[in-house]
């Protein structure tokens, strides 16, 4: 029996999704207490790694278990094993041609940005801060020349290891809402660091750094010395993953 699951967390405590020998990881933590229940060893694929710091308001995660547990066992169940930086927000029984990772038509992700003076303590690890103000015209301006598919080796981190820098940004999103900044960018994929290395571009555009045609010409360049310096984890959260919806796959409302 294959089983997806929708998986908030809190990236603070953890050195990221992927395993580590440490076991100091969100996907460790998940599967051990996904083993208890299961009482044998459940191994999980995810739809895509985070980074440490990195927080995520639906992973997708699948697993195979020959174990019959009525679905609140993996839900409420497993949310009792967890500690509180990790929770099961829904499961649900797929067929063996569901793939957490494959099967992903979309990625969404969120940063959130306090743009003040000083820093919030309120908000510590769960937002990133930018003391000078930012034009957000100017930066919806420059977002505009990222839109569609193009190679984004630009935005690339050294250690990436997707096959290939061409992917399609398919929107951006930038508002304000108080004190607080939200970028909201959707793609087929990202690569390694991409939505960091997008907002610090960004925000050189936002504090008058760069005009926004800049960011035109730092994508042209593929080149990652050209770009801002990758921004802070802390603001950064895997908001959606979309897949066809004859998955059946639970449709959540965001917090």
């Amino acid at each position: 029996m294959r089983i997806a699951l929708g998986v908030e967390y809190d990236g603070r405590p953890y050195c990221g999704w992927q395993s580590q020998p440490n076991g100091m990881t969100v996907q460790d933590t998940l599967q051990q207490a996904l083993s208890r229940i299961a009482a044998m060893p459940i191994s999980v694929i995810a739809a895509g790694r985070t980074d440490t710091g990195v927080h995520a308001l639906e992973q997708v995660v699948h697993f195979e278990t020959a174990i019959e547990r009525p679905l609140t066992a993996w839900v409420r169940g497993v949310n009792a094993l967890l500690p509180d930086s990790i929770a099961v927000r829904w499961a649900h029984p797929v067929s063996d041609e569901f793939h957490a990772r494959f099967s992903a038509q979309g990625r969404s992700y969120r940063y959130l940005l306090i743009n003040r003076s000083v820093r919030s303590p309120v908000h510590a690890g769960k937002a990133g801060w930018f003391h000078l103000p930012l034009d957000i015209s100017a930066m919806r301006e420059a977002a505009q020349h990222l839109l569609g598919e193009h190679d984004f080796s630009a935005f690339r981190a050294a250690e990436c290891q997707a096959k290939s820098p061409v992917k399609c940004l398919n929107n951006i999103d930038i508002y304000k809402d108080g004190e607080m900044l939200v970028f909201d960018f959707a793609a087929n994929a990202f690569l390694h660091h991409m939505v960091r290395n997008l907002v610090g571009c960004l925000v050189y555009v936002g504090k008058g750094k760069y005009p926004p045609q800049w960011l035109a010409e730092v994508l042209a360049g593929r080149e990652r010395r050209l770009a801002a310096p990758t921004f802070s984890p802390d603001g950064l959260y895997l908001r959606r993953i979309q897949y066809d919806a004859k998955w059946g796959l639970p449709q959540i409302q965001e917090i």
